[in-house]
C-alpha cells in the first residue's frame, strides 16, 4: 500500500525536540514514573514501561536517570499522583487534534490547553468528538535502503499488521500497540533497524490543507508542546513539506 512521506514530519519533530531536550527529558521521566507506578518496575512484565524505556534511550537519556525514575514510580513517591487526561479539539482547516496530558492539577492543565487553542483561533471540542478518528498503533519507519521484500517477510513473521511503501521510498511498519516492542526487537535482531519508532495514535482519515493553514496548525502544535503537562499531540493533517520551511 502506498502512502505519503513521513520524513518531513519526523525531521521537524526531531529538530524541535533537540531544541527542547531538557523539557523532553522531563516529560519522559514523568511517563516512566507513571508507567512504573501503574504496572510495576519490571519492563518484561510491563509493556508500557518497556516502551517508555525504549523512548528514553532513543532520546539519549542516561540509564541511571531512567532507573531512578522507575524506582521513584515503583516506590509510590509523594507528589507523583499524575492523572492522564486527553483533550480534543479542532485546529485551523478543521484538522482534528488530540492532546495527551499527564497532570497533578486538572484545572491548570485544561486552562493552559484551552488558552493554546484560543491563541490559534480554535476551541476545545466535546469529549468523543475527535477521538473516534484515531487508533492506537505501533509505528516503525525504515529508510529506502531497506530491501522491501526482506522487510515485509520479516515484519509479518514478527507479528506486524501492515507495511506501507511511501512515495519517497521509505517504509512504515504498523503493529498493534501491544506488539510494538516485540516487532521492533525481532526486526533489529535481523539487522533491520528502524529510523524512527513509537506507539502513537494514527488517524483513520487525513485532512488535506494548504501551506498557510499548515503553518497555523504547526504553530498550534508548538504552543501545545510547550506546555509542561503535554505529553503527546496527535493530529490528522497532511502537512505539505513547504510548511516546515515557513516556521
Amino acid at each position: 500500500m502506498a502512502g505519503h512521506s513521513k520524513w518531513a514530519n519526523i525531521k521537524h519533530r526531531k529538530a524541535a525536540q533537540d531544541a527542547k531536550r531538557g523539557k523532553i527529558f522531563t516529560k519522559i521521566i514523568r511517563e516512566l514514573v507513571v508507567a512504573a507506578k501503574q504496572g510495576g518496575p519490571n519492563p518484561e512484565d510491563n509493556p508500557s514501561l518497556r516502551t517508555c524505556i525504549d523512548k528514553a534511550l532513543g532520546a539519549n537519556m542516561k540509564r541511571d536517570t531512567i532507573d531512578k525514575a522507575i524506582a521513584r514510580g515503583a516506590g509510590n513517591a509523594d507528589g507523583d499522583d499524575y492523572e492522564n487526561l486527553v483533550y480534543e479539539g479542532y485546529a485551523p482547516g478543521g484538522v482534528a487534534v488530540l492532546v495527551d496530558c499527564l497532570t497533578d492539577n486538572k484545572n491548570r492543565t485544561v486552562a493552559e490547553v484551552r488558552h493554546a487553542f484560543s491563541k490559534s483561533g480554535c476551541e476545545l471540542a466535546a469529549s468523543g468528538s475527535v477521538a473516534y478518528l484515531f487508533e492506537r498503533k505501533g509505528q516503525l519507519v525504515f529508510s529506502d535502503e531497506v530491501d522491501e521484500d526482506t522487510l515485509m517477510e520479516e515484519a509479518l513473521e514478527a507479528g506486524a499488521d501492515d507495511i506501507i511503501n511511501h512515495d519517497d521510498g521509505s517504509f512504515e511498519v504498523l503493529t498493534s500497540a501491544e506488539e510494538f516492542m516485540n516487532v521492533k526487537e525481532a526486526l533489529a535482531e535481523k539487522g533491520l533497524l528502524a529510523e524512527a519508532g513509537e506507539v502513537t495514535m494514527l488517524p483513520s482519515t487525513q485532512a488535506d490543507i494548504d501551506v498557510d493553514t499548515a503553518v497555523k496548525v504547526l504553530n498550534l502544535i508548538d504552543r501545545l508542546d510547550d506546555l509542561d503537562d503535554t505529553q503527546n499531540i496527535y493530529h490528522n493533517a497532511e502537512i505539505p513539506e513547504e510548511a516546515y520551511e515557513k516556521l
